[in-house]
């Protein structure tokens, strides 16, 4: 499991007193790195996981998603009949501009990056997942498969974006081209700054997304139970973050994009020549 990371000195020493008992953890309860996001308005905007991938060496192997994802849904209990959606329209269309946006704007401008479009299989699996409200990345089989980010916050939120723009915040931290270097992994590098989840937004073949929001009630989250939480699970494919790879390929924008493509670019992006970001892969 990763390790808690920068949390362990900058936790133990600022925000023990202040924060006194409100995070503390169980005896024995290992510590997972992540990342905690504040602004005026709120005293917790959101907490952050270590994004899912964590960097695997490249196997061409895993390449049946379809059939991968088939399976999970079987698998998991979600029940048939809700009252809500398990996002909204408004949210969904938020998070996938926030997205695009985001990937049209990297720099070292890049010279492949393509549009995102929403897929909704993978918000069926994010929901899946979202519904065990275990902090934590998962279902493990799947995760061979998928990039996944995850976000949390107490109470309720005036904008899916507080829950989202923490993973790209991480930009600061990121020197192009390696995520690696800002991935510490216990034993070796248990301590240093956050950066997976704002690479798995900017992969350039990472094209398809799905997202989840679950309320969750006596949510444990490091050891300490949240009376009532909001849990953000976002399911990205093909998955991102691979060992020795680059997010992206420098260069001019929509320079280098798959002939699937046509040529057809739009903010920076190669994009699939429609009109509509909500489309659906798997039905």
């Amino acid at each position: 499991m990763p390790c808690r990371g920068w949390m362990d000195g900058w936790m133990d020493g600022w925000m023990d007193g202040w924060m006194d008992g409100w995070m503390e953890r169980e005896p024995g309860t290992p510590r997972c790195a992540g990342s905690v996001s504040w602004d005026r308005d709120d005293k917790l905007s959101a907490l952050v996981l270590p994004n899912s991938t964590d960097l695997f060496l490249s196997d061409n192997n895993f390449t049946d998603i379809k059939t991968a994802l088939a399976a999970h849904l079987d698998s998991a209990k979600i029940p048939k009949a809700r009252r809500k959606r398990y996002i909204s329209q408004n949210d969904m269309i938020a998070i996938l501009d926030y997205h695009n946006q985001v990937r049209g704007k990297v720099f070292p401008p890049a010279s492949n990056m393509e549009y995102m479009v929403w897929d909704e299989t993978l918000a069926k699996s994010a929901e899946a997942w979202a519904a065990t409200c275990i902090w934590d990345h998962g279902p493990s089989y799947l995760l061979r498969f998928l990039g996944q980010n995850l976000s949390v916050r107490t109470g309720r939120y005036r904008s899916i974006l507080q829950l989202v723009k923490p993973w790209y915040d991480e930009v600061k931290d990121y020197a192009f081209p390696y995520p690696q270097d800002c991935n510490p992994r216990c034993p070796m590098r248990c301590y240093g700054p956050m950066c997976t989840h704002y690479t798995q937004m900017v992969w350039a073949t990472s094209n398809r997304m799905g997202c989840a929001i679950h309320t969750c009630h006596n949510m444990n989250v490091w050891g300490s139970v949240w009376r009532r939480a909001v849990y953000l699970v976002c399911n990205y494919a093909p998955k991102g973050n691979w060992i020795g790879e680059a997010p992206y390929k420098v260069g001019v924008p929509c320079s280098a994009c798959p002939p699937s493509y046509g040529g057809s670019c739009i903010d920076n992006l190669c994009f699939p020549g429609v009109t509509s970001n909500y489309l659906y892969w798997f039905k």
